[in-house]
C-alpha cells in the first residue's frame, strides 16, 4: 500500500471531523480506504516494533458506554492509547449525573467539552445520531441497540479481506439469528458493494428480513436461502451468530429454535475443507470450544482485527493520517 498522507489527502479530508454512525453512509471507495488504512496499524503488514504513539498525543477520547461491553470498549480504549490518546468516560451510567436525572443531551454536551472524539454505546436505536446532533466533535457509534455497529462491520470486512486477500469473488454464508442480528444486516449490505455471493442459513422464524433481501435484489447480489447447513457448503466464510434470547417476546419460541444451529466437533470437516468460521462474539453455546484451535476458526483473530480498524478510524476522524 502506498504511504498514507499526500497520496490520499483528498480522501483523508473527507474523514477529518466526520461522524461514524452508520455503515450505509460509506461508499465502496470509503470502505476500501478505511480497510487499507487499518493495514498501517496491523503487525502483519507493518514492522511490529513501529510505534504510532505520537499520532494523536494530546488528544482525548471519551468512551461513553451506557451498556456493558467487553470487546468494543476495551479495543477502543486500547486503540486510543496505542496512538497516544488519553481516555475519559464511563461504563456505568449509575456512576454519573444521569442517575440524578441529567438528560442524555446534557451529558453529551458536557463530555463534548472535555474530549476530541466521543465513542458511544447505548441500548436505544438512534442514540448515536442524537449525540452527533448535539456534539461539536466527531461521534463514533460503538453500537446503538439493534440498529448499527459500524466498527464491527468494518472489522468483519477487514478480516475477510485479510484472510482471502480480496473481497470481490468470495462467498459468505450467514447462519443463526438472521432476523434480529444487526451484525448480519449491516455486513450483508456492506458486502453488496462487492461481487460477493451470500448464503443465508436459518430457521424459518429467524430468516433474513425481506427489506434486506429486497436491497440485495436491487443491487444484483447473488444470494440463496437454506433452512439447514448444506452437506457440501461452497463458501469461503461461515458467519455464525447467536440466537438472541433478549429479542424474543415469547420464551417458548426461543426455546424451540435456540439449539437449531449449533456447531460442534462435526463442523471440523468444513474447516478442513477451507471454510473459515467467523463470529461477532460473544458466543453462548453456538460454537463448541473444541473448534477453537483449528486454524480456520478465526473468530478470535476477527476480534483482534477490531483494534487495527479502530486505531485507523480514530486517526482518520482526527485528521492525523
Amino acid at each position: 500500500m502506498p504511504p498514507l498522507g499526500a497520496v490520499f489527502f483528498e480522501k483523508m479530508q473527507s474523514f477529518k471531523g466526520r461522524d461514524i454512525l452508520d455503515i450505509n453512509d460509506f461508499s465502496k471507495d470509503e470502505l476500501l480506504y478505511v480497510l487499507n488504512a487499518a493495514k498501517e496499524f496491523d503487525p502483519e503488514f507493518v514492522k511490529s516494533k513501529r510505534s504510532n504513539y505520537t499520532l494523536a498525543q494530546g488528544k482525548i477520547a471519551a468512551l461513553l458506554f451506557f451498556e456493558p461491553s467487553t470487546r468494543t470498549e476495551q479495543s477502543f480504549s486500547s486503540a486510543a492509547q496505542k496512538i497516544g490518546m488519553g481516555i475519559i468516560g464511563f461504563n456505568d451510567p449509575k456512576a454519573t449525573s444521569i442517575h440524578k436525572g441529567e438528560s442524555f443531551s446534557d451529558t453529551i454536551r458536557i463530555m463534548d467539552s472535555y474530549a476530541d472524539v466521543l465513542i458511544i454505546r447505548h441500548p436505544e436505536s438512534g442514540s448515536a445520531k442524537k449525540a452527533a446532533e448535539v456534539a461539536q466533535i466527531p461521534v463514533i457509534n460503538a453500537g446503538d441497540g439493534p440498529n448499527q455497529h459500524p466498527t464491527q462491520t468494518l472489522l468483519d470486512l477487514y478480516t475477510m479481506m485479510k484472510e482471502a486477500g480480496k473481497l470481490d469473488g468470495i462467498t459468505i454464508a450467514f447462519m443463526g439469528d438472521l432476523k434480529y442480528g444487526r451484525t448480519v444486516h449491516a455486513l450483508s449490505l456492506a458486502l453488496s458493494h462487492f461481487k460477493v455471493k451470500q448464503i443465508f442459513i436459518s430457521h424459518s422464524t429467524l430468516k433474513m428480513p425481506d427489506e434486506f433481501l429486497k436491497v440485495l435484489k436491487e443491487r444484483g447480489v447473488a444470494f440463496e436461502e437454506c433452512d439447514r447447513l448444506p452437506e457440501s457448503l461452497e463458501a469461503d466464510f461461515l458467519y455464525q451468530t447467536r440466537v438472541q434470547k433478549e429479542r424474543f417476546k415469547d420464551l417458548d419460541e426461543y426455546k424451540k429454535v435456540k439449539d437449531k444451529f449449533i456447531l460442534d466437533a462435526s463442523f471440523k470437516k468444513y474447516l478442513d475443507k477451507g471454510v473459515k468460521l467467523m463470529h461477532p462474539l460473544p458466543r453462548v453455546n453456538e460454537i463448541d470450544p473444541v473448534l477453537d484451535h483449528h486454524p480456520n476458526a478465526i473468530y478470535f483473530k476477527q476480534a483482534r482485527n477490531g483494534l487495527y480498524i479502530r486505531e485507523a478510524l480514530l486517526t482518520l476522524v482526527l485528521g492525523r493520517i
